[in-house]
């Protein structure tokens, strides 16, 4: 029996390696490709396929966002193995009974016990459903465990051609523009490793980071002042020596309220 299956990787040369290595695997018929999360759920939602090769790391909504969309709107949830260039990624998506994770550069040897491993339960006509809930049900919990563990979180950042580690703390704001993430730390101001304020912000602790705006994320412990501004909008004055001003979003005017007790 066929196994319909999706590719879903923003990167176009990851999807041609992995479309190339699984013409290997008779038993696997691919339907369809993605370049990012909402075409992930609209092939779901087109194909009902039985197994989906999901990138994590993605611009907007990434893999585990599209497990949720899934869950929320009850949808036909297919067997999923996470495709990763992040091994802290590939160790949460486990930990959290996926159907499996292979990481990047592919090797052929893992995807064929991916597949293996995806087909016993195809067969066995077992539900991936109830085990991808609890995947979005404790993405926080892990989140959560990550930020509080005892060692601090160290981000890498790039300045003046080199590479320097800083405290989690220290970072008092990023931003990401036509598709590099920048950071602004205490005394250092450079281009992140991470890809996405996503990737980013799932990296650092819930409680002390958020995003007023799509294309920003702060340290709450490091906004300095909260200006109205034109038509009932708002914005954060940070604490490094541009004092930065970052725009509130509408959609985040409620949150910003919630954190400060407007």
């Amino acid at each position: 029996m066929p196994i319909n299956t999706i590719i879903v990787d923003d990167e176009k040369p990851a999807r041609e390696e992995l479309a190339y290595l699984l013409k290997g695997f008779p038993e696997i018929n691919v339907i369809g490709q993605g370049r990012n999360g909402v075409d992930a759920v609209n092939l779901i939602k087109e194909h009902s396929p039985d197994l989906v090769f999901l990138d994590v790391q993605m611009p907007g909504l990434d893999g585990f966002g599209v497990l949720k969309k899934l869950v929320e709107r009850k949808m036909r949830v297919p067997h999923v193995v996470f495709a990763t260039a992040y091994d802290h990624y590939a160790v949460q998506a486990f930990d959290v009974n996926a159907v499996d994770y292979v990481l990047k550069p592919f090797d052929k040897a893992r995807i064929s016990k991916a597949i293996a491993r995806a087909r016993r339960e195809i067969e066995a006509q077992t539900s991936p459903a109830e085990r991808l809930e609890q995947l979005v049900s404790q993405l926080g919990t892990a989140k959560q465990t990550s930020a509080h563990s005892t060692q601090p979180v160290k981000l890498l950042v790039k300045s003046q051609q080199r590479l320097l580690l800083v405290d989690a703390e220290d970072l008092i704001w990023a931003s990401v523009q036509d598709g590099d993430v920048t950071v602004m730390a205490k005394d250092i101001e450079g281009a992140s490793n991470y890809r996405t304020l996503e990737e980013l912000n799932a990296a650092l602790d819930s409680d002390s980071f958020w995003r007023p705006h799509r294309s920003f994320l702060v340290n709450v412990r490091h906004i300095k002042e909260v200006v109205p501004w034109f038509k009932s909008s708002y914005m954060l004055k940070m604490s490094d020596k541009k004092q930065t001003e970052i725009p509130v979003s509408r959609a985040q005017i409620k949150r910003m309220r919630e954190l400060f007790k407007l």
